[in-house]
């Protein structure tokens, strides 16, 4: 699994340590091993889940601007816990209204030594706090909700970085709240059928000129 790892990196043009590498092979290994019990990913194969979770959390990582942020629905930790292990100056919250994934993030956390994930079992609307250079999320159907729901999290400067498979431009139209788009990039994710791209907002704050 570790030469696959490698190849997908040079195809993306991603480079990590080899201690990046290991935690993300045994993040995967994790993976695999509670989704017998648990159901964390419908995802059933070590190897596609190199690509279809990994990678495919991997490719924003050159997009992010800023030092904290939260993975809104992360799910078993996608795509916090990848973007964490690739960005150790960054802090990153991930949350999720289900308490197995929680506790599955807790234990990978714990098993891989990884000190910037904070994370949280609520629902995103319950929770408070504030003041995100970032909001990350693949989990939400439409880009209205993700905005609607989070619209109190990012900081002024903050930006919402939406994981997207196909991307619609109507999308934009529908969304209620005041909001800018800064950039719709297409995601190259190696060896992934479909499309992909990171869709990137902002709140419209009177203070940005």
């Amino acid at each position: 699994m570790k030469k696959k790892l490698d190849r997908l990196l040079n195809q993306a043009y991603l480079v990590l340590s080899e201690q990046q590498k290991n935690q993300l092979v045994d993040f995967v290994n994790l993976l695999d091993k509670w989704n017998k019990a648990y159901n964390l990913t419908s995802v059933r194969n070590p190897d596609e889940m190199l690509v279809k979770h990994i990678m495919d959390s991997l490719v924003v990582s050159p997009y992010l601007v800023g030092e904290k942020f939260i993975d809104v629905g992360t799910g078993p930790g996608l795509p916090g816990i990848p973007l964490a292990i690739a960005n150790p100056d960054k802090q990153f919250v991930l949350l999720d209204s289900l308490g197995k994934r929680i506790r599955f993030i807790q234990q990978v956390l714990l098993q891989l030594g990884i000190k910037n994930v904070e994370p949280i079992q609520s629902r995103v609307e319950e929770y408070t706090e504030s003041q995100f250079d970032g909001i990350l999320s693949r989990a939400f159907a439409s880009l209205n909700d993700m905005v609607e729901w989070c619209y109190h999290l990012p900081n002024k400067t903050g930006c919402f970085y939406a994981l997207k498979g196909i991307y619609s431009p109507d999308e934009i139209e529908h969304i209620q709240q005041p909001i800018s788009l800064c950039n719709v990039i297409s995601l190259d994710v190696p060896e992934l059928i479909g499309e992909r791209h990171l869709v990137i907002l902002r709140k419209n704050n009177e203070e940005i000129h």
